[in-house]
This record gives structure tokens, sequence and C-alpha cells, in this order.
């Protein structure tokens, strides 16, 4: 099974100062800063997965690559852009769920396969337009007629993709986009397109999808596959069923899931072989916009905020050290908690769960390199810097369990 990572531009800093919170002056970000294959080891995914919509822009406006990135990017190609090792894999996508709301995807086959081929990647998805609907009894004169629309789009530019590859003699492999709103649906789309002639198929359009609905529709879809034929789930993680999916010709997947759970789940920050821990939060004053009001307002002095701040942090690396005692950390957290958060009831306190994150201490043990060189700094919810490499230690977690699968 390979995971692939999308790709969002997410990097690192390899000189960051923690204990100052600051760059380099010479830092020049896409020269020095690194990606996730670059500084966690073992490499945390197999392949990355790089959307047109990111890189290009869509119908939602720019993408996420500033103009000399984007150049840089067709001027070298994917693999050297990325520094990718060389078993690391390359595919590209169109980034569906950027024009959902339009009525027909806004590129056509030649744009997309000229991406694929200007950027030299591996592999590349066929146009495809995204079904938002499960129905699993449902045929086409039962559901919404934009599905059965969006399903025949998908197909048509699917064929007219494979034959542009044909025509051109592309080297990029072609990967046709199946979607449905039901188990039958999704086995008719696979079916034609290996009529087609694809011989690796990406679901798209089940990231909404309960596991139980994912394995109907796997289930109806492997009866129909060919003996090569190779399966990819766009969005799916879902670690715990990869083994039923891989019974069912699954053999590749992307997700963004573990890496965005360290700074956008509430509590599940810190991942590991058998569970999950809450990043201890310390904002920095200068950038809670909340605590900035208050401040501002006059509620709370910025020389208190600060020195609690610091005082957080302090204690934070002194426990870490073995010369500070959980409880004098745990009061220096309660006194900024209640700086930040006020007395409010909305307002929820974390500290039940920064006790059980700073008694395991699940750093110690961890046996990546991010973990090995920052220590505690891993475990603190605080600035990109440091939110990022909990995301890449997250991303060497998934790994291992996928590479325990495999065994």
């Amino acid at each position: 099974m390979k995971f692939y990572f999308p790709d969002s531009q997410d990097l690192v800093s390899p000189t960051y100062d923690f204990i100052n919170d600051e760059y380099l002056p010479t830092r020049v970000r896409q020269r020095d800063d690194v990606y996730a294959h670059e500084v966690a080891k073992p490499s945390p995914y197999d392949g990355i997965l790089v959307s047109k919509a990111i890189v290009d822009g869509s119908m939602k406006g720019s993408g996420k690559y500033a103009a000399p990135q984007r150049a840089r990017l067709y001027r070298l190609g994917v693999r050297e852009f990325f520094r990718l090792p060389a078993k690391m894999s390359s595919l590209g996508d169109c980034g569906a769920f950027n024009y959902v709301d339009e009525e027909h995807p806004p590129y056509t086959v030649d744009e997309v396969l000229d991406f694929y081929e200007e950027c030299e990647f591996d592999a590349g998805v066929s146009i495809d337009h995204v079904i938002f609907g499960y129905m699993p009894g449902a045929g086409e004169s039962d559901v919404d007629t934009a599905w059965v629309k969006r399903r025949h789009i998908s197909l048509e530019l699917a064929e007219k993709f494979y034959a542009a590859v044909q025509e051109r003699d592309s080297p990029v492999e072609p990967v046709g986009a199946a979607q449905g709103w039901s188990p039958a649906s999704y086995a008719d789309s696979v079916a034609r397109l290996q009529n087609i002639g694809y011989r690796r198929i990406a679901l798209g359009g089940m990231v909404p999808l309960k596991t139980h609905e994912i394995l109907a529709c796997l289930e109806e879809i492997a009866p129909l596959l060919l003996p090569d034929t190779q399966l990819h789930l766009l969005g799916i993680t879902r670690v715990d069923s990869m083994e039923r999916f891989a019974e069912h010709g699954v053999t590749s997947f992307d997700s963004t899931s573990a890496f965005r759970q360290a700074f956008m789940d509430d509590r599940n920050n810190y991942h590991t072989a058998d569970g999950a821990y809450t990043a201890v939060r310390v904002p920095q004053v200068d950038g809670n916009p909340a605590l900035k009001r208050a401040i501002l307002s006059g509620a709370i002095s910025q020389r208190d905020a600060i020195a609690a701040e610091r005082a957080c942090l302090a204690a934070l690396r002194g426990y870490d050290k073995g010369t500070v005692e959980l409880d004098e950390v745990m009061t220096a957290l309660a006194t900024y908690e209640e700086l930040v958060i006020g007395s409010t009831p909305t307002k929820k306190s974390y500290l039940t769960h920064y006790r059980r994150t700073l008694e395991a201490r699940p750093w110690k043990s961890c046996p990546c390199a991010l973990c090995k060189e920052h220590g505690i700094e891993i475990a603190i919810f605080r600035g990109t810097e440091r939110n990022k490499r909990r995301g890449f230690h997250n991303l060497t977690v998934l790994e291992a369990k996928m590479r325990t699968l495999a065994t």
C-alpha cells in the first residue's frame, strides 16, 4: 500500500530559532526550507500528489504557489522542485474540490496533460467532477440529475484524456477518475474506465463516506477488476481499514488528515502508535487575536501576558530536562490559559489534557528524527514551525502503521 502526501507547500526552516522564535535574516524559503521527506526519517510517504488547482489556481482564485514558485516548478519539473528521492513517485490531479461549485470543470484535457507533461509527473489523474452525495440503492432515475451529469462528465473527460495520452505518446501514466453515488454507480464507472484502457483508477468523492460505505463500494467493484488494475483512494486514510481495502484492490491512497490534525484538531494533535495526545497550547502574545484585543482594550497588561508566556515556555523546557516538576508546569500553564481565554464559561480549558500529555512524555520514546532533535518543542502548539513539524511527526507515525500492515 503506497501513501501519497498532497502538496500544499508545507515546509519548515531547519535553522529556525525556537528559543527566540525567529528566522535567520538570510533565510530564503524555497532555497533553505525543507519538505517532510527531507527532515523526517524515514521518509513518511511513498510519493507526493500535486493538484493543478494548487499550482495554477481555479475558479476560486489563485493557487498556493506564488508566480516565481509556479515558474520554477514548470522549469525544473516536479522531481527537482521537490527534491524527491529516487524511489519516491509523483502523481498529479486537477484538485476537483476547488471547482466543486461549478457546473463543469474549468480545465480542458490538453491543459491538464500539458501540466502533467511540463512538470514531468510520473502519473496523472483524468479530469473529474465531484459528486457529494451517497444513495446506495439509487439508480440514475432516482438521484439528482446533476449527479448523473457529473458522473458522465468525468467518464467522457477520462476517455478524452486517455486518447490524448495515447496520441501524444505521453510518458505520463494515465489514471482514470471514477465518481459515483452508490456501489453500483462506482462499479459501473470503474468498468467503463477499464474498457477505455485504464489500469490505474482513482476513486473520488469518497471523503464524506463512512468506512462501511467505502467497503460496500469496493466489494461491488472488486469482482469487475482486471488482474492488473490498481485502485487509488483520493483523500482517504482510515488506517484501521486499510487491510480490508487492500483485499478489494486498493494499492494506494492520499490524505492530509494526519498532518492537519497536528494544528486543526481540537485535541488529537500528537499521534503515537496506539493513540494521540493534545499539544500544549502556548500562543504567542503578539499572534493571538483575542489576547491582543484584551491588551489593546486595557483589560490585560501586556507585560503580564509576556511574562506568563515566557514562564510557560521556561517551565516546559525545564520539565523536559528534568529540572522542573509537573505541578509547577501546570501552574504556569493555568496562569497563562486564564489570561488567554479569560473566565468566560463558553471557553474550554485544556489543562486536564495537557497533564495527560506531559505525564506520558510521548516525544521521549518516539523514534522519529524530529522528536529526537526538538524534544518537547514538538508537543507545543505554537506557530507554524512547531505545528508543521508535529504534522510531519504524525506522518511518520502513519508511515510506521502502514509498514506494519504491509508485513
